[in-house]
C-alpha cells in the first residue's frame, strides 16, 4: 500500500501540482539555499551548544528517495528556529501525524500553541509541503483557500517546506523564510513507537 502510494506520487503530474504553489511560496523555494545558508551561519555562531546538538541531529542523514518513504503514522515533532530574532531556538516536542489521501500525504501538527496543517505532494522529485500555520483556537484555513495576495499574519501563515525522510524513524520538514520570527525553520520528526 505504502509503496503503491509512493509510486503514485512519483507518477503524478508535476506540472499540475506545481500550479498549486502561489508565487510567494515559490519565491521562498527559489531562495531556499541562500536562506538556509544565512540561517545556519547565525545558528552555529550564536546558538547554545545543546541547541546546536539538536540542530545537528535534525540535519543528519541523507533523504530517502520518495519511493522509499513511509511517512504515514504518528510522530513526535520538535520545531527548531534558525536566524532572525534569535540565533537558534529549539522547542519542546509536540505531536504530529501524516496520513495518506491517495495522491499524497496530509500533515498535521496536533499539539502546541502554533499548529499547521496541509498536504505533501511530489514536485520535480521533491516532496513539498504546502500548508497553513495558525494559532490554537484561531482560524484554520486550507492552503488552497488562501487569497492570492495573502502574505500571512501573526495568526495565519502560509507555509512551504521541503520534506525529507532520513530513516524509518526520522524525518524533517525544512521551511525557508517563514512568515514569523526566523529565517528558516526545521521541524524534526521522530516516529512514535506503536
Amino acid at each position: 500500500m505504502i509503496r503503491a502510494l509512493a509510486f503514485a506520487l512519483l507518477c503524478a503530474n508535476p506540472a499540475a501540482a506545481q500550479d498549486a504553489i502561489r508565487p510567494q511560496e515559490q519565491l521562498r523555494l527559489d531562495t531556499y539555499h541562500d536562506t538556509a545558508g544565512r540561517a545556519l551561519l547565525q545558528a552555529l555562531s550564536g546558538g547554545s551548544r545543546g541547541d546546536v546538538d539538536w540542530l545537528q541531529d535534525a540535519m543528519q542523514g541523507q533523504p530517502l528517495a520518495p519511493l522509499g518513504t513511509t511517512l504515514s503514522g504518528d510522530w513526535e515533532c520538535r520545531t527548531i528556529k534558525l536566524g532572525g530574532n534569535l540565533a537558534l531556538v529549539v522547542y519542546a516536542p509536540f505531536k504530529c501525524r501524516f496520513t495518506t489521501d491517495g495522491t499524497g500525504f496530509i500533515f498535521e501538527k496536533l499539539t502546541g500553541s502554533q499548529r499547521t496543517s496541509g498536504r505533501v505532494t511530489l514536485q520535480d522529485r521533491t516532496m513539498i509541503y504546502l500548508g497553513v500555520g495558525y494559532v490554537t483556537n484561531g482560524e484554520q484555513v486550507a492552503y488552497t483557500d488562501l487569497p492570492p495576495e495573502d502574505l500571512g499574519t501573526g495568526a495565519v501563515q502560509p507555509q512551504v517546506a521541503i520534506v525529507e525522510q532520513t530513516s524509518p524513524t526520522t524525518a524533517r520538514m525544512l521551511f525557508p523564510a517563514p512568515v514569523n520570527e526566523s529565517l528558516f525553520d526545521v521541524l524534526y520528526l521522530t516516529r512514535v513507537a506503536d
